[in-house]
């Protein structure tokens, strides 16, 4: 029996079951609709003919045909003669052998070539004949365009590899892949003896948690480590860990970045930072935190300790008469005379010019301290061999005890700075303990404060001018305007001895103001007499910071009659410091003008290297403590070399200043120094016999 749903017609059939033509024509249908849906290019080509006799809609629309226009026709007329002759070995060996065949080639398209796979598939008739071949044809451009990424990957990484300073080694699941040869070179193993063995064998063993860590957390970072050199030597360095797909493989990629040159400059930075740099001590910032540490330990416990305050008499005059080479080889060896006579737990400074700072730990007897002192007095008051002279000073030491006499640094300070003075007006080489009642350093402070408040108003200052020449031929190039005190009691007075209670004070911006009126009218002076010769003014850092600052420079060149050109300040590293925006605005108002900036005395500051490039600096001048002993001191040229280079990268002049020696001219007219400054070439003199 048969039934059938309402409104459908059963096909009618043959007596054995053969489907009639309209089924047929459903079937083949079908079949087109399923070869037209998938991804792939499909046709089917006869044996003996090679014509196509069927294609879906893909396969004709490639080669320019639609799904009728392509049948009949030849393999070489749809391919086109080239490709056919490119494949025709396949279609040759598809024929003899009747086994599939597997083929890639290029293919041209509106887009651009793209690459195809074709695969050629035998299919036989009911006795076995081959009838002719199926072609699946599959687009496999964004392969080809995958591999050839990763290649071009691989090869730029190679070449990173190769062209990379620094260490970088592949790790897999903790164990070594690869490394180049800088690493290799760095820890002294060759790449054999590397691959294949765990990255932890490498590492100092305090490190190795912290390596753990990161390969556990597969983060990526950096952090400082260490290695373990072939020859047991320990490396510090740097490790900047990356994931990276290298292939079908997921890589661990560290650089190696060896940290002994950076470690060694950052001791040297932190000495240059605590250290003076002439006699290898302390400097002040340095003592004053020790000092600190002390009276802050003190304040929880029962921590005692003396202060000596040492002032050598009449140094000056070792400066004025032998220069300041000679002074400064009495200070290197005073300081040495020093540190040989204290205990390892003492602590030395050199709080600057010609001033020592002994800080005595723990408890001791006043008999004891006074001992030490007296033993100071005595080795630093020994004769010194200077050129050929036997030269000796004798030190002034205040003493003040914590916690008898302060309970803070500053006050310690002040009191023994007090006890220092009672000793030079007690006759010089000698040694005084504060006196809370006697306290003369204030009375002093007042009365000197009240001598250069008159100073102002009764014109007692004075300015001398030290040349400065060109390095390339020694002509003179400019001046810089050192002010003196020409004091009616004391005679003529050097700046170190009022400048600071200047600033104290804040009457070093009047004097800054009578400094720059007197700089300009001189150089007004010298242009009329026919000479254009430019003066560099050195700054306070009050005077620099006051808001009108600007303003003074551009009513001191109205005045003269001078254009800004003619004209330098000299400001610290300290003053970059402060404020950068400030500074930047009064840097750029005074470049506005036309006036030049230079910073003085560099090398001996916290400044940023960053400022340097930011800031609209024309030169810099290298410290004298940096120009001593060259070119023999092996520290001093190093550092003198590393600022005139650094200053060429910025573009920037150098001007070096204490040169004395014709050693120091020639090595820094080597190192590319523009403009040289010393007693070499001149002292400092007044304006009448300086433009004489």
């Amino acid at each position: 029996m048969s039934s059938t749903q309402p409104g459908r017609r059963e096909a009618p059939a043959s007596a054995a079951g053969v489907p009639t033509e309209p089924s047929v024509r459903e079937h083949a249908s079908l079949l087109r609709l399923v070869a037209n849906s998938v991804p792939a290019l499909m046709a089917f080509y006869d044996n003996e003919t090679l014509r196509c006799l069927f294609a879906n809609a893909g396969y004709a629309k490639t080669f320019g045909f639609d799904e009728q226009s392509v049948l009949g026709r030849t393999l070489e007329e749809i391919i086109g003669p080239e490709a056919n002759r490119s494949i025709e070995p396949y279609v040759n060996q598809i024929r003899q052998t009747h086994k599939p065949q597997r083929y890639e080639r290029q293919l041209p398209s509106p887009t651009g070539t793209r690459w195809i796979e074709v695969q050629l598939l035998p299919h036989f008739d009911a006795s076995g004949t081959l009838a002719g071949a199926f072609v699946l044809i599959n687009d496999i451009t964004r392969h080809r365009e995958a591999e050839r990424a990763l290649r071009e990957s691989e090869e730029r990484l190679a070449k990173f590899m190769d062209a990379s300073v620094e260490g970088i080694v592949f790790h897999k699941d903790g164990f070594v892949t690869d490394a180049n040869q800088p690493a290799l070179e760095l820890i002294g193993y060759s790449l054999d003896e590397m691959r294949g063995r765990k990255t932890l064998e490498f590492i100092a063993p305090e490190h190795v948690a912290k390596v753990v860590e990161v390969m556990t957390a597969r983060a990526e970072t950096a952090y400082e480590s260490a290695i373990l050199h072939r020859d047991g030597t320990r490396i510090p360095v740097e490790f900047i860990v990356r994931t990276i797909v290298r292939g079908d493989e997921t890589l661990r990629m560290t650089v190696v970045r060896d940290l002994r040159a950076t470690q060694a400059a950052r001791q040297r930075i932190h000495h240059l930072a605590h250290h003076d740099a002439l006699t290898g001590l302390f400097n002040r910032t340095a003592f004053m935190e020790r000092l600190d540490a002390l009276m802050g330990s003190g304040r929880a416990g029962d921590a005692q300790g003396a202060l000596l305050f040492i002032d050598l008499d009449h140094f000056k005059r070792v400066n004025d008469s032998l220069g300041h080479l000679a002074g400064d080889v009495l200070l290197q060896t005073l300081a040495q005379r020093l540190t040989s006579l204290l205990r390892g737990s003492d602590v030395v400074a050199r709080f600057g010019g010609d001033e020592f700072m002994v800080l005595l730990q723990g408890a001791m007897p006043l008999a004891d301290v006074e001992e030490v002192a007296r033993k100071l007095l005595s080795s630093m008051s020994a004769p010194v061999l200077l050129e050929g002279r036997s030269i000796s000073v004798t030190p002034s030491v205040g003493i003040a005890l914590y916690p008898q006499h302060a309970d803070t640094p500053a006050d310690l300070l002040r009191n023994a700075d007090a006890a220092m003075y009672q000793a030079k007006r007690h006759g010089r080489a000698t040694h005084q303990l504060y006196d809370p009642e006697l306290s003369r350093r204030a009375i002093e402070a007042l009365e000197l404060e009240s001598q250069l408040t008159r100073a102002i108003e009764r014109n007692e200052f004075v300015l001398h001018y030290q040349p400065q020449v060109r390095a390339s031929d020694g002509r003179l190039a400019g001046c810089e305007a050192l002010i003196r005190w020409r004091h009616p009691v004391r005679g003529l007075v050097e700046p170190d001895q009022f400048i600071p209670l200047a600033e104290e004070q804040r009457l070093i911006v009047p004097i800054g103001q009578w400094v720059l009126r007197e700089a300009t009218q001189a150089a007004r002076r010298w242009r009329d007499a026919g000479r254009a010769l430019p003066v560099s003014v050195n700054l306070s850092s009050l005077q620099f910071r006051d808001a009108d600052f600007a303003d003074n420079v551009a009513s001191a060149l109205g005045e003269a009659g001078i254009p800004g050109s003619a004209l330098e300040v000299e400001i610290t590293e300290r003053m970059l410091m402060d404020d950068v925006d400030s500074v930047r605005a009064t840097l750029s108002h005074l470049k506005a003008l036309g006036v030049r900036v230079a910073i003085d005395d560099f090398g001996t500051g916290y400044s940023s290297l960053g400022h340097l490039n930011q800031l609209p600096i024309d030169r810099i001048k290298i410290d004298r403590s940096f120009v001593h002993g060259l070119p023999d001191n092996a520290g001093n040229a190093a550092i003198a070399r590393a600022i005139i280079t650094l200053a060429a990268s910025l573009g920037r002049e150098v001007i070096a200043e204490g040169v004395e020696t014709e050693a120091q001219r020639g090595f820094l007219v080597a190192l590319g120094c523009h403009q040289l400054q010393g007693l070499l070439f001149g002292a400092p003199t007044e304006g009448a016999p300086f433009a004489a």
